[in-house]
């Protein structure tokens, strides 16, 4: 078949398919086409495979697109003769020319062979039958489908349809879809490939620069030329959105260490306690928020978007009592003694870890995501998910909770004379032990929320903790020890650097080094970002 009659077909396809255009083919032309389009699949040759796809486009028979779909899966059969076929759709199998329901496929039928070139020309045909589609949105995907194959097959269709459409959305998307095609096929008079160019350019994407490097190969100069400079600029353009994607890459790692990190600042600041089994106090926030769900798929699975607000206090008061636990069945005999504070939470974590392994198993437990935290939307081309955007937005509301604790409470007032200088506070009255208990206690209570949070975006398994200890550290040294507001520009600083790091040397040489430069940091700078003052301190 030659080029014009491709075009010639494709048009009248078109035509025929347009809501409120031509009238449709009647049946017997409708029984035809498909029959002769079943003896071309028939033949073996892929050439007669890709006219039997376009005949089966132009059939103009409501069954098409299944059947079209049906082949691009090898669902699709005909026997050697091309006296019979069908195809499947589901458990069922349908006769390919009448549509009618068949106990089984026909003896001899075969699955029509398929290679990438039938492949193509079934998506183009899929797409130019959904060019007509009633709905506006799927006319909008026809078209985006339409482009990404490149089938300038389909460019006469995209002609035609450009001239009856109303819709300004749908008119905009084939507009795009007609200006890559025109640059695709480059016989255009050059003006017309300028301005495709221009339209294509507007779209700033990766389906638009693949578009526009086609256009690199045209013999014009002057198309060359002007697709060059829309590359450079498109590429630009992508690479400062990427640098801007993987800033809120880094906001969102930022907010989840920060909240990892938090009750560890307040902890390892007024305590001076290294405590390795922070991380499974995140872990038990956690396991807390699973046992919730459980109990509200159980009980009131209608109210299981409420499951998180139950979650959250029920996971501090959880970890906060095994954290007063620990405090005074074993930290408060071992003040002063760093190293052994630090081998006796570590055993302390082990412990938790099996108890853990024994009560829920060994492996992932699911936790649900409510519905408002589920999917995401795009902004100026940037992808947001609501679960990262409610970690965030719940990590700020949980460090001015915890400000405004140490601000305006009596414990906070206590916790901060303690830090700045425990003789002194306790020559005053304070009773310094139990407001050891409470702090490590407040600690560890974090911790579990920072648990609850991560039960979105991780796994939750016995070893959730051990992920975020190492970092928890890093933020908490880097920000300056007993440092809120040290710990909230560390968190974010370290998640931010750390993924813009990423892109260039990769995940594992990104985290080494900033864990490189950190180490040389504390070299010139002891204590982080923001020193606490104090007599005890700096003594």
């Amino acid at each position: 078949m030659s080029d014009l009659c491709r075009l010639l077909l494709v048009v009248i396809v078109a035509a025929a398919l347009w809501a409120g255009g031509a009238a449709a083919q009647s049946p017997s032309e409708q029984h035809d086409a498909l029959t002769r389009a079943r003896g071309l699949l028939a033949t073996g040759d892929y050439a007669k495979i890709v006219e039997g796809v376009q005949a089966i486009a132009g059939s103009g028979a409501e069954h098409a697109g299944k059947l079209l779909t049906a082949m691009a899966d090898r669902k699709a059969y005909v026997d050697k003769t091309g006296a019979s076929g069908a195809y499947r759709d589901g458990s069922d199998v349908f006769d390919m020319v009448t549509n009618e329901k068949l106990a089984a496929l026909p003896d001899g039928a075969e699955a029509v062979r398929m290679n990438n070139r039938v492949r193509n020309a079934i998506k183009a045909a899929l797409g130019t039958l959904r060019l007509s589609a009633k709905d506006p949105a799927m006319r909008i995907a026809a078209a985006e489908a339409v482009l990404r194959a490149g089938d300038v097959e389909a460019l006469p269709a995209l002609d035609e349809m450009i001239g009856r459409e109303s819709d300004a959305g749908v008119l905009e998307a084939f507009k795009t879809a007609q200006a890559g095609l025109i640059l695709r096929e480059g016989k255009r008079p050059v003006t017309e490939q300028l301005a495709a160019i221009r339209l294509v350019g507007a779209r700033g994407d990766n389906e638009a620069l693949g578009v526009l490097r086609a256009a690199l190969q045209s013999p014009e100069p002057e198309v060359q030329e002007a697709a060059a400079e829309a590359i450079e600029s498109i590429e630009q353009r992508l690479a400062f959105m990427a640098n801007i994607q993987n800033v809120w890459y880094g906001l969102s790692l930022g907010s989840v260490l920060l909240l990892a990190a938090i009750g560890l600042a307040i902890t390892f600041g007024v305590m001076g306690v290294i405590n390795m089994a922070h991380g499974e106090m995140v872990m038990l926030g956690a396991y807390t928020t699973f046992v919730v769900q459980e109990i509200f798929r159980a009980v009131a699975p209608g109210a299981f978007d409420l499951s998180l607000l139950v979650a959250v206090p029920a996971a501090f008061l959880v970890a906060g009592l095994v954290g007063i636990a620990i405090e005074r069945g074993i930290i408060r005999f071992l003040y002063g003694r760093p190293l052994e504070t630090l081998l006796a939470t570590w055993g302390v974590s082990l412990i938790l870890q099996q108890a853990v392994r024994t009560a829920f198993g060994p492996t992932n437990r699911e936790v649900g995501a409510p519905s408002y935290m589920q999917g995401g939307f795009d902004l100026f081309g940037l992808a947001f998910t609501y679960n990262r955007l409610w970690i965030i937005l719940f990590t700020l509301v949980v460090f001015v909770a915890l400000l405004a604790i140490l601000r305006l409470t009596p414990l906070g007032l206590q916790m901060r004379a303690v830090t700045q200088n425990r003789r002194m506070a306790a020559s005053m009255g304070i009773r310094t032990g139990y407001v050891d208990a409470m702090t490590f206690g407040l600690g560890s209570g974090i911790a579990g929320i920072a648990g609850v949070a991560l039960s979105q975006i991780d796994n939750v398994s016995p070893n959730l903790g051990q992920n975020y200890i190492i970092d928890s550290f890093m933020v908490v040294v880097f920000g300056g020890v007993g440092s809120l507001w040290g710990t909230l520009v560390s968190a974010f600083a370290l998640g931010v650097t750390n993924k813009l790091l990423e892109p260039w040397a990769g995940a594992v040489l990104a985290k080494i080094f900033i864990l490189v430069l950190l180490i040389l940091f504390i070299q010139k700078r002891p204590r982080g970002l923001f020193a606490l003052r104090g007599r005890a301190i700096e003594g």
